[in-house]
């Protein structure tokens, strides 16, 4: 294979032609392991952690395949088993009809109880609500992530909401001019705005929507900082214009900022789709969020 001595930047960090020659040195001298131990192994040599310590190694791994479409390494093939979870999971009859037969004022079923999502029941109900009911389906999120599963009080207790908080947009025009970024201070501080990227309602019930985001909100902030060891100091979320109007977080103070390019995380040809454009909205969960994002003291 003609092998190309690349430098690349992804996911925030620069990886110079020096470690992506080393990376191909890995791939080369590790024969029998999987993508993802690769992966592991990879994070380890090059010290590529979050803050909390932990590896990025789910980053690493589409770096590999990022890097394998570029002529620069052979990967491993993909290995398949029986108790590996789809990255994606769409159902094949999309209900439609509300999960949830609860209906009225939101006052009749408060108070609202918030449950992270931690043990494997509450993934797989997680998972297929959000296939079954959201119109995205579910996807596993790139890098960090807290999922949250929302309870009505009473009548009964039933799971009335779903949300899920994962690693912000890398790079979007409208947030960093907004904030004042340039692209080094937006390497160094990106890490303290957490992407609200999926959220479901699953009862017909008034202003449950804005109660839910408000609810999960005021728990985010400490949950993300236990699990990440970083402050969020911003949440920002992408409302696809051609379906919703985002109505419950312009009621909850979210402020626009704009709109995409309508081009993906991964979209490697530029491609802008116009039907694939979505309003930036972004909610400051500190008074001084801004001047901290830009560094200001």
């Amino acid at each position: 294979m003609n092998r190309k001595r690349i430098a690349q930047r992804f996911c925030g960090r620069d990886f110079t032609a020096k470690e992506v020659a080393l990376i191909q040195e890995v791939v080369d001298t590790c024969g029998g392991i999987s993508r993802s131990e690769l992966a592991h192994t990879v994070c380890e040599l090059l010290d590529w952690k979050r803050p909390s310590g932990g590896l990025k190694a789910r980053e690493c791994k589409d770096l590999l395949e990022i890097l394998e479409e570029k002529g620069a390494l052979k990967l491993p093939e993909k290995r398949s088993g029986g108790n590996k979870v789809p990255q994606k999971i769409i159902a094949a009859t999309p209900a439609d009809t509300p999960y949830s037969t609860l209906t009225g004022s939101v006052e009749e079923i408060s108070p609202l109880l918030v449950e992270r999502v931690k043990t494997r029941e509450q993934r797989d109900l997680f998972k297929t609500l959000l296939a079954q009911y959201h119109y995205l389906g579910y996807a596993m999120p790139f890098g960090a992530r807290i999922q949250y599963l929302v309870y009505a009080g009473k009548p009964r207790r039933e799971v009335v909401g779903c949300v899920q908080f994962s690693s912000p947009a890398w790079r979007m025009k409208d947030r960093d001019q907004w904030i004042g970024w340039d692209d080094a201070r937006r390497a160094e501080a990106l890490q303290h705005i957490v992407n609200n990227s999926r959220f479901l309602v699953l009862a017909e019930i008034r202003n449950l929507a804005s109660a839910v985001l408000a609810a999960v909100l005021r728990r985010l902030r400490a949950d993300w900082m236990r699990q990440y060891k970083v402050e969020p100091l911003l949440v920002e979320t992408l409302v696809d214009r051609n379906r919703f109007h985002g109505g419950c977080y312009r009621a909850s103070n979210w402020i626009e900022l704009g709109e995409t390019t309508g081009r993906g995380r991964m979209d490697k040809a530029n491609r802008r789709r116009r039907n694939r454009v979505k309003t930036i909205l972004v909610y400051p969960l500190v008074k001084n969020a801004l001047p901290r994002l830009r560094g200001d003291v």
